[in-house]
Protein backbone atom coordinates (compact mmCIF):
# COMPACT_ATOMS: atom_id res chain seq x y z
CA UNK A 1 0.00 0.00 0.00
CA UNK A 2 1.31 3.37 -0.84
CA UNK A 3 0.98 6.89 -0.13
CA UNK A 4 0.40 9.61 -2.78
CA UNK A 5 -0.36 13.09 -3.84
CA UNK A 6 -0.66 14.70 -7.26
CA UNK A 7 -1.60 19.10 -6.87
CA UNK A 8 -1.58 22.08 -8.30
CA UNK A 9 -1.54 25.70 -5.70
CA UNK A 10 -1.52 29.05 -5.71
CA UNK A 11 2.35 29.12 -5.33
CA UNK A 12 2.79 26.81 -8.26
CA UNK A 13 -0.11 27.23 -11.53
CA UNK A 14 -1.84 30.67 -12.16
CA UNK A 15 -5.45 31.07 -12.07
CA UNK A 16 -6.02 30.52 -15.78
CA UNK A 17 -4.32 26.76 -14.94
CA UNK A 18 -5.80 26.05 -11.50
CA UNK A 19 -9.51 26.64 -13.44
CA UNK A 20 -8.55 24.05 -16.03
CA UNK A 21 -7.99 21.53 -13.47
CA UNK A 22 -10.58 22.82 -10.94
CA UNK A 23 -13.53 20.30 -9.57
CA UNK A 24 -16.94 21.66 -8.91
CA UNK A 25 -18.56 20.19 -5.19
CA UNK A 26 -21.45 19.05 -7.68
CA UNK A 27 -18.26 17.07 -9.94
CA UNK A 28 -16.89 15.21 -6.98
CA UNK A 29 -19.32 12.10 -6.43
CA UNK A 30 -18.22 11.19 -9.89
CA UNK A 31 -15.10 12.31 -10.19
CA UNK A 32 -14.17 10.33 -7.28
CA UNK A 33 -16.00 7.43 -8.41
CA UNK A 34 -14.37 6.78 -12.11
CA UNK A 35 -10.90 7.43 -9.96
CA UNK A 36 -11.94 4.90 -7.94
CA UNK A 37 -12.76 2.03 -10.96
CA UNK A 38 -9.27 1.71 -11.56
CA UNK A 39 -8.20 -1.52 -9.52
CA UNK A 40 -4.99 -0.08 -8.25
CA UNK A 41 -6.38 2.79 -6.35
CA UNK A 42 -7.85 1.70 -2.94
CA UNK A 43 -8.43 4.78 -2.11
CA UNK A 44 -8.78 8.19 -2.95
CA UNK A 45 -9.72 11.77 -1.57
CA UNK A 46 -10.23 15.17 -3.93
CA UNK A 47 -9.47 18.47 -2.74
CA UNK A 48 -10.70 21.21 -4.73
CA UNK A 49 -10.62 24.88 -3.86
CA UNK A 50 -10.02 28.42 -5.54
CA UNK A 51 -6.46 28.00 -4.76
CA UNK A 52 -5.71 23.99 -4.95
CA UNK A 53 -6.41 21.18 -6.44
CA UNK A 54 -5.06 17.77 -4.92
CA UNK A 55 -5.51 14.19 -5.46
CA UNK A 56 -4.34 12.12 -2.32
CA UNK A 57 -4.72 8.26 -3.27
CA UNK A 58 -3.53 5.29 -1.25
CA UNK A 59 -2.74 2.75 -4.11
CA UNK A 60 -1.69 -0.64 -4.79
CA UNK A 61 1.91 -0.90 -5.68
CA UNK A 62 3.78 1.69 -6.79
CA UNK A 63 3.13 3.09 -9.70
CA UNK A 64 0.93 6.36 -9.85
CA UNK A 65 1.38 7.01 -13.55
CA UNK A 66 -2.70 6.28 -14.08
CA UNK A 67 -3.57 9.37 -11.75
CA UNK A 68 -2.04 12.03 -14.35
CA UNK A 69 -3.56 10.44 -17.00
CA UNK A 70 -6.82 10.39 -15.51
CA UNK A 71 -6.41 13.79 -14.63
CA UNK A 72 -5.91 15.22 -17.62
CA UNK A 73 -8.36 12.75 -19.39
CA UNK A 74 -10.95 13.28 -16.80
CA UNK A 75 -10.95 17.22 -17.55
CA UNK A 76 -10.34 17.13 -21.29
CA UNK A 77 -7.14 18.32 -21.61
CA UNK A 78 -3.85 17.49 -23.60
CA UNK A 79 -1.04 14.89 -22.14
CA UNK A 80 1.24 17.03 -19.85
CA UNK A 81 -0.32 20.19 -19.99
CA UNK A 82 -0.60 20.46 -15.86
CA UNK A 83 3.23 19.19 -15.68
CA UNK A 84 5.08 21.98 -15.33
CA UNK A 85 2.71 23.27 -12.59
CA UNK A 86 2.31 20.25 -10.55
CA UNK A 87 3.64 18.85 -7.41
CA UNK A 88 4.00 15.08 -6.57
CA UNK A 89 4.75 13.38 -3.07
CA UNK A 90 4.61 9.84 -2.04
CA UNK A 91 4.74 8.42 1.99
CA UNK A 92 6.33 10.78 4.67
CA UNK A 93 6.12 13.27 2.27
CA UNK A 94 2.26 13.16 0.84
CA UNK A 95 1.81 12.63 5.10
CA UNK A 96 3.63 16.11 5.68
CA UNK A 97 1.82 17.71 3.09
CA UNK A 98 -1.76 16.77 4.15
CA UNK A 99 -0.85 17.97 7.52
CA UNK A 100 0.68 21.38 6.60
CA UNK A 101 -2.14 22.19 4.40
CA UNK A 102 -4.73 21.43 7.51
CA UNK A 103 -2.44 23.76 9.65
CA UNK A 104 -2.63 26.95 6.94
CA UNK A 105 1.09 26.21 6.48
CA UNK A 106 0.71 26.29 2.53
CA UNK A 107 -2.07 28.76 2.30
CA UNK A 108 -2.08 32.28 0.63
CA UNK A 109 -2.61 33.62 4.29
CA UNK A 110 -0.32 32.16 6.17
CA UNK A 111 -2.03 30.10 9.28
CA UNK A 112 -5.50 31.03 7.75
CA UNK A 113 -7.87 28.27 9.28
CA UNK A 114 -10.52 28.18 6.11
CA UNK A 115 -8.96 25.57 4.30
CA UNK A 116 -9.56 22.96 7.51
CA UNK A 117 -13.26 23.36 6.75
CA UNK A 118 -12.58 22.72 3.15
CA UNK A 119 -10.51 19.82 4.02
CA UNK A 120 -13.51 18.35 5.92
CA UNK A 121 -15.47 18.74 2.83
CA UNK A 122 -13.66 17.03 0.76
CA UNK A 123 -13.25 13.77 3.56
CA UNK A 124 -16.93 13.83 3.73
CA UNK A 125 -17.64 13.77 0.02
CA UNK A 126 -15.13 10.89 -0.45
CA UNK A 127 -16.96 8.96 2.82
CA UNK A 128 -19.95 9.31 1.14
CA UNK A 129 -18.96 8.49 -2.32
CA UNK A 130 -17.23 4.91 -0.75
CA UNK A 131 -13.73 6.08 -2.26
CA UNK A 132 -12.42 5.96 1.54
CA UNK A 133 -10.78 3.72 3.23
CA UNK A 134 -8.93 2.84 6.53
CA UNK A 135 -5.92 4.28 5.66
CA UNK A 136 -6.85 7.45 4.17
CA UNK A 137 -9.09 7.77 6.40
CA UNK A 138 -7.17 7.58 9.74
CA UNK A 139 -4.17 9.90 7.67
CA UNK A 140 -6.97 13.03 7.52
CA UNK A 141 -8.29 12.41 10.51
CA UNK A 142 -4.61 12.43 12.25
CA UNK A 143 -4.74 15.95 10.14
CA UNK A 144 -7.40 17.42 11.56
CA UNK A 145 -6.29 16.29 15.06
CA UNK A 146 -2.66 17.75 13.96
CA UNK A 147 -4.63 21.19 12.69
CA UNK A 148 -6.07 21.64 16.05
CA UNK A 149 -3.12 21.12 18.48
CA UNK A 150 -1.22 23.59 16.30
CA UNK A 151 -3.91 25.70 17.15
CA UNK A 152 -3.80 25.50 20.45
CA UNK A 153 0.09 24.77 21.41
CA UNK A 154 0.79 27.98 18.89
CA UNK A 155 0.01 31.58 17.99
CA UNK A 156 -0.43 30.52 14.38
CA UNK A 157 -4.13 32.30 14.37
CA UNK A 158 -3.77 34.48 17.14
CA UNK A 159 -2.86 37.84 15.17
CA UNK A 160 -5.46 39.31 12.60
CA UNK A 161 -3.25 39.67 8.82
CA UNK A 162 -6.20 40.97 7.08
CA UNK A 163 -7.05 44.20 6.67
CA UNK A 164 -10.44 43.74 7.77
CA UNK A 165 -9.92 41.19 10.98
CA UNK A 166 -7.18 44.17 11.87
CA UNK A 167 -9.57 46.94 11.87
CA UNK A 168 -11.56 44.91 13.80
CA UNK A 169 -8.85 43.63 16.25
CA UNK A 170 -7.77 47.10 16.67
CA UNK A 171 -11.50 48.48 17.39
CA UNK A 172 -11.82 45.89 20.37
CA UNK A 173 -8.85 46.89 22.30
CA UNK A 174 -10.39 50.22 22.25
CA UNK A 175 -14.00 48.91 22.79
CA UNK A 176 -13.68 46.17 25.49
CA UNK A 177 -17.74 45.36 24.63
CA UNK A 178 -18.32 45.64 21.01
CA UNK A 179 -21.88 44.92 21.93
CA UNK A 180 -22.50 48.24 23.53
CA UNK A 181 -20.99 50.33 20.39
CA UNK A 182 -22.15 51.37 17.09
CA UNK A 183 -20.34 50.75 13.69
CA UNK A 184 -20.99 53.17 10.82
CA UNK A 185 -19.18 51.50 7.46
CA UNK A 186 -18.60 53.69 4.71
CA UNK A 187 -18.75 51.90 1.29
CA UNK A 188 -19.80 48.39 0.23
CA UNK A 189 -17.16 46.60 -1.36
CA UNK A 190 -15.13 43.60 -0.38
CA UNK A 191 -13.48 44.91 2.76
CA UNK A 192 -16.18 46.91 4.35
CA UNK A 193 -18.37 43.56 4.06
CA UNK A 194 -15.41 41.75 5.49
CA UNK A 195 -15.12 44.45 8.44
CA UNK A 196 -19.08 43.74 8.79
CA UNK A 197 -18.84 40.44 8.92
CA UNK A 198 -16.02 40.54 11.50
CA UNK A 199 -18.00 42.93 13.44
CA UNK A 200 -21.28 40.81 13.41
CA UNK A 201 -19.41 37.98 14.46
CA UNK A 202 -18.19 39.57 17.70
CA UNK A 203 -21.44 40.99 18.45
CA UNK A 204 -21.70 44.60 17.42
CA UNK A 205 -24.79 46.45 18.80
CA UNK A 206 -25.59 48.66 15.64
CA UNK A 207 -24.06 48.57 11.99
CA UNK A 208 -24.69 51.16 9.53
CA UNK A 209 -23.66 50.68 6.34
CA UNK A 210 -23.70 54.05 4.05
CA UNK A 211 -22.97 54.07 0.17
CA UNK A 212 -23.15 56.05 -2.78
CA UNK A 213 -25.63 53.52 -4.19
CA UNK A 214 -28.21 53.16 -1.95
CA UNK A 215 -29.26 49.57 -3.19
CA UNK A 216 -25.93 47.95 -2.84
CA UNK A 217 -25.64 49.61 0.90
CA UNK A 218 -28.73 47.97 1.86
CA UNK A 219 -27.88 44.05 0.21
CA UNK A 220 -25.12 44.28 3.17
CA UNK A 221 -26.87 45.68 5.78
CA UNK A 222 -29.53 42.68 5.86
CA UNK A 223 -26.72 40.00 5.93
CA UNK A 224 -25.46 41.42 9.07
CA UNK A 225 -29.00 42.92 11.11
CA UNK A 226 -27.89 46.82 10.00
CA UNK A 227 -29.45 49.58 7.80
CA UNK A 228 -28.40 51.47 5.40
CA UNK A 229 -28.35 54.57 4.10
CA UNK A 230 -26.76 57.17 1.42
CA UNK A 231 -23.93 59.59 1.90
CA UNK A 232 -25.58 61.90 1.72
CA UNK A 233 -27.30 60.90 5.28
CA UNK A 234 -23.73 60.76 6.81
CA UNK A 235 -23.63 64.08 8.43
CA UNK A 236 -26.62 63.53 10.45
CA UNK A 237 -25.63 59.73 11.47
CA UNK A 238 -21.95 60.29 12.14
CA UNK A 239 -22.64 61.35 15.73
CA UNK A 240 -24.11 57.99 16.06
CA UNK A 241 -21.02 56.19 15.47
CA UNK A 242 -18.29 54.68 18.26
CA UNK A 243 -16.43 52.83 15.02
CA UNK A 244 -16.29 54.29 11.21
CA UNK A 245 -14.79 52.52 9.23
CA UNK A 246 -14.19 53.64 5.32
CA UNK A 247 -13.21 52.50 2.25
CA UNK A 248 -14.86 53.87 -1.08
CA UNK A 249 -12.86 54.82 -4.31
CA UNK A 250 -13.48 58.36 -4.11
CA UNK A 251 -10.87 60.63 -5.30
CA UNK A 252 -11.83 63.12 -3.01
CA UNK A 253 -12.24 62.89 1.13
CA UNK A 254 -15.48 62.20 2.13
CA UNK A 255 -15.28 63.19 5.46
CA UNK A 256 -13.59 66.51 6.73
CA UNK A 257 -12.39 68.36 9.79
CA UNK A 258 -15.64 70.06 10.38
CA UNK A 259 -17.99 67.24 10.17
CA UNK A 260 -15.81 65.22 12.52
CA UNK A 261 -15.99 68.33 15.39
CA UNK A 262 -19.83 69.15 15.07
CA UNK A 263 -20.25 65.09 15.03
CA UNK A 264 -18.13 64.65 18.33
CA UNK A 265 -19.85 68.28 19.75
CA UNK A 266 -23.11 66.27 19.59
CA UNK A 267 -21.39 63.25 21.80
CA UNK A 268 -20.16 65.27 24.04
CA UNK A 269 -16.58 64.30 23.77
CA UNK A 270 -17.33 60.59 23.78
CA UNK A 271 -14.25 59.06 21.58
CA UNK A 272 -14.49 57.87 17.55
CA UNK A 273 -12.20 55.26 16.41
CA UNK A 274 -11.86 55.60 12.63
CA UNK A 275 -10.22 53.57 10.20
CA UNK A 276 -9.58 54.63 6.67
CA UNK A 277 -8.82 51.82 4.26
CA UNK A 278 -8.69 54.08 1.23
CA UNK A 279 -6.63 54.76 -0.85
CA UNK A 280 -7.03 58.05 -1.68
CA UNK A 281 -7.87 58.82 1.39
CA UNK A 282 -11.38 58.85 3.10
CA UNK A 283 -11.19 60.90 5.59
CA UNK A 284 -8.91 63.83 5.84
CA UNK A 285 -5.77 63.41 7.85
CA UNK A 286 -6.32 66.51 9.68
CA UNK A 287 -9.37 64.51 11.13
CA UNK A 288 -6.25 62.24 13.37
CA UNK A 289 -5.23 65.67 15.01
CA UNK A 290 -8.73 66.01 17.18
CA UNK A 291 -9.48 65.17 20.59
CA UNK A 292 -11.15 62.18 21.19
CA UNK A 293 -9.93 60.91 17.49
CA UNK A 294 -8.62 57.57 16.87
CA UNK A 295 -7.76 57.74 13.14
CA UNK A 296 -5.67 54.97 12.23
CA UNK A 297 -4.83 54.62 8.09
CA UNK A 298 -4.08 51.75 5.87
CA UNK A 299 -0.23 52.16 6.13
CA UNK A 300 -0.69 52.01 10.50
CA UNK A 301 -2.59 48.76 9.81
CA UNK A 302 -0.21 47.33 7.52
CA UNK A 303 2.52 47.72 10.24
CA UNK A 304 0.38 45.70 12.60
CA UNK A 305 -0.61 43.17 9.71
CA UNK A 306 3.31 42.81 9.52
CA UNK A 307 4.26 42.29 12.91
CA UNK A 308 1.55 39.67 13.25
CA UNK A 309 2.62 38.04 10.50
CA UNK A 310 6.31 37.77 11.81
CA UNK A 311 4.34 36.27 14.93
CA UNK A 312 2.39 34.28 12.41
CA UNK A 313 5.98 32.79 11.15
CA UNK A 314 7.68 32.25 13.80
CA UNK A 315 4.21 29.84 15.21
CA UNK A 316 4.46 28.67 11.83
CA UNK A 317 8.58 26.97 12.92
CA UNK A 318 6.68 25.65 16.20
CA UNK A 319 4.18 23.83 13.40
CA UNK A 320 6.54 22.70 11.71
CA UNK A 321 8.17 20.87 14.82
CA UNK A 322 4.85 19.26 16.11
CA UNK A 323 3.97 18.33 11.79
CA UNK A 324 7.81 16.50 12.17
CA UNK A 325 6.57 14.01 15.10
CA UNK A 326 3.30 13.32 14.15
CA UNK A 327 4.18 12.53 10.54
CA UNK A 328 6.63 9.64 12.25
CA UNK A 329 3.77 9.03 14.60
CA UNK A 330 1.29 7.93 11.10
CA UNK A 331 3.98 6.80 10.03
CA UNK A 332 4.49 3.41 13.13
CA UNK A 333 0.75 3.53 12.49
CA UNK A 334 1.55 2.50 8.56
CA UNK A 335 3.79 0.08 9.42
CA UNK A 336 2.29 -2.12 11.93
CA UNK A 337 -0.48 -2.26 9.23
CA UNK A 338 2.06 -4.12 7.01
CA UNK A 339 2.42 -6.36 9.49
CA UNK A 340 -1.36 -7.41 9.79
CA UNK A 341 -1.21 -9.61 6.69
CA UNK A 342 2.00 -11.60 7.99
CA UNK A 343 0.66 -12.06 11.39
CA UNK A 344 -2.45 -13.40 9.91
CA UNK A 345 -0.44 -15.65 7.91
CA UNK A 346 1.46 -17.22 10.72
CA UNK A 347 -2.10 -17.52 12.71
CA UNK A 348 -3.43 -19.40 9.61
CA UNK A 349 -0.51 -21.83 9.27
CA UNK A 350 -0.32 -22.28 13.09
CA UNK A 351 -4.20 -23.15 13.26
CA UNK A 352 -3.73 -25.14 10.01
CA UNK A 353 -0.87 -27.20 12.19
CA UNK A 354 -2.76 -27.76 14.83
CA UNK A 355 -6.30 -29.08 12.83
CA UNK A 356 -3.78 -31.78 11.36
CA UNK A 357 -1.88 -32.62 14.67
CA UNK A 358 -5.05 -32.90 16.51
CA UNK A 359 -7.07 -34.89 14.20
CA UNK A 360 -3.50 -37.21 14.35
CA UNK A 361 -4.14 -37.25 18.28
CA UNK A 362 -8.10 -37.89 18.47
CA UNK A 363 -7.57 -40.97 15.82
CA UNK A 364 -4.45 -42.28 17.87
CA UNK A 365 -7.37 -42.41 20.77
CA UNK A 366 -9.60 -44.04 18.76
CA UNK A 367 -7.35 -46.52 18.26
CA UNK A 368 -6.44 -47.39 21.75
CA UNK A 369 -3.56 -45.35 22.68
CA UNK A 370 -3.37 -43.85 26.04
CA UNK A 371 -4.73 -40.76 26.64
CA UNK A 372 -1.68 -39.59 28.40
CA UNK A 373 0.84 -41.04 25.56
CA UNK A 374 -1.70 -39.16 22.96
CA UNK A 375 -1.30 -35.75 24.52
CA UNK A 376 2.52 -36.33 24.79
CA UNK A 377 2.37 -37.25 21.60
CA UNK A 378 0.26 -34.34 20.54
CA UNK A 379 2.90 -31.50 22.14
CA UNK A 380 5.61 -33.39 20.76
CA UNK A 381 4.39 -33.08 17.09
CA UNK A 382 2.63 -29.45 17.86
CA UNK A 383 6.37 -28.15 18.97
CA UNK A 384 8.20 -29.71 16.30
CA UNK A 385 5.54 -28.20 13.52
CA UNK A 386 5.36 -25.05 14.88
CA UNK A 387 9.16 -24.34 14.96
CA UNK A 388 10.12 -26.53 11.85
CA UNK A 389 10.21 -23.84 9.77
CA UNK A 390 11.90 -20.74 11.94
CA UNK A 391 14.44 -23.11 13.08
CA UNK A 392 15.88 -24.01 9.50
CA UNK A 393 15.63 -20.57 8.57
CA UNK A 394 17.89 -19.63 11.55
CA UNK A 395 20.45 -22.21 10.67
CA UNK A 396 20.70 -20.95 7.55
CA UNK A 397 21.10 -17.78 9.28
CA UNK A 398 25.54 -17.91 9.14
CA UNK A 399 24.87 -16.42 5.50
CA UNK A 400 23.73 -13.27 6.86
CA UNK A 401 26.75 -11.41 7.23
CA UNK A 402 25.05 -8.98 10.08
CA UNK A 403 23.14 -11.25 12.02
CA UNK A 404 20.24 -9.14 11.23
CA UNK A 405 17.62 -12.62 11.13
CA UNK A 406 19.34 -13.95 14.73
CA UNK A 407 18.30 -10.57 16.55
CA UNK A 408 15.33 -9.90 14.62
CA UNK A 409 14.40 -13.45 16.39
CA UNK A 410 15.87 -12.33 19.61
CA UNK A 411 13.47 -9.73 19.61
CA UNK A 412 10.77 -11.88 18.08
CA UNK A 413 10.25 -14.63 21.00
CA UNK A 414 11.93 -12.28 23.71
CA UNK A 415 15.24 -13.89 24.19
CA UNK A 416 17.82 -12.40 26.70
CA UNK A 417 21.32 -13.41 26.03
CA UNK A 418 22.20 -15.50 28.45
CA UNK A 419 24.78 -14.00 31.91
Amino acid sequence: MHLVTYGINHNTAPVHIRELFAFDASMLPAALSNLHEDDSILEVVILSTCNRTEIYCCIDGESDNQILAWLHDYHQQEEGAITPYLYHYQQADAIRHLMRVACGLDSMVLGEPQILGQLKDAYSQSLNANTLGKSLGRLFQHAFAVAKQVRTDTAIGNSPVSVAFAAVSLAKQIFSELADSTALLIGAGETIELVARHLYDNGIKRIIIANRTIERAHNLATQVDGYAISLSELPAHLAEADIVVSSTASQLPILGKGAVERALKVRKRKPIFMVDIAVPRDIEAEVGLLDDIYLYCVDDLKEIIEENLQSRRDAALQAEEIIDTQVDHFQAWLRTQDAVPVIRAIRDNAEEISKHSLERAIKQLEQGMPAEQAMTELARTLTNRLLHEPSRQLRHSGFDEEGQLLNAARRLFNIKDPK
